[in-house]
């Protein structure tokens, strides 16, 4: 399987690469120039493309020819980062290839999700201030998934809990619904999200599905179990 990964020298695109890696796929790796030197560990072992994630042309050169595409949908700076990247993807990938793209619980596709009020007022708060800052763009990611549930590709959009770094625990467990009791511990190690995304490209039960995830070891997956 050849695999583009798309934001792959991220904490959370390493991690993608690693499990590719260990799985004997080819990887074409897509960073910003700047970072090009945090994949200097696998630089013998995959094609590095660096540049934007949502400049068109880098992203059609970057997914010809591959299997599956793995995108971290990153709301940076005020730009339509992540919206420009998604759309790339969804544009140029390989008719019929897997497309897994990342994002937060805070991406909901039906409106049936349950938030704590906490969470909401975090948001409600925090984007527009991060906005202002031209730090983030919240809601851009938002309209990068709106695109994507409305596209006819093999899509799954991975929806991360809060993040914690340590030793693999095993694939994430996961549910449709924010709010639904196997999620209630709200963390996963960050290597296991990487996990659950490298897995989805073959596992053809999560296509055109947001699975919210967990991690499997957490107290409500386990009493869940």
């Amino acid at each position: 399987m050849k695999v583009c990964i798309v934001g792959a020298s991220g904490k959370l695109g390493r991690y993608m690469v690693q499990h590719c890696l260990e799985r004997g796929y080819e990887v074409v790796g897509v960073c910003r120039p700047g970072s090009v030197g945090k994949l200097a560990p696998y630089a013998d072992r995959i094609t590095i493309l660096p540049g934007k994630t949502n400049d068109r042309e880098v992203i059609r050169k970057a997914v010809a020819g591959c299997d599956g595409v793995l995108s971290v949908l990153v709301p940076w700076r005020v730009q339509q980062y992540s919206s420009g990247t998604a759309q790339a993807v969804l544009d140029h990938a390989e008719p019929g290839a897997r497309l897994i793209f990342s994002c937060g619980w805070h991406i909901t596709r039906d409106g049936r999700d349950v938030y704590p009020w906490t969470f909401r007022l975090m948001l409600k708060v925090v984007a527009p201030l991060m906005r202002l800052a031209r730090f983030a763009e919240i809601d851009d990611q938002i309209e990068a998934c709106r695109r994507i549930f409305a596209s006819d590709t093999r899509w799954t959009v991975v929806r991360g809990s809060d993040l914690e770094e340590g030793e693999s625990q095993g694939l994430p467990v996961w549910s449709r619904h924010v709010g639904d009791p196997i999620l209630a511990s709200n963390m996963t190690r960050r290597v296991d999200f990487a996990l659950f995304m490298v897995a989805a490209l073959t596992d053809d039960t999560l296509v055109q599905e947001a699975p919210a995830i967990n991690g499997c070891r957490t107290p409500s997956a386990l009493a869940h179990a």
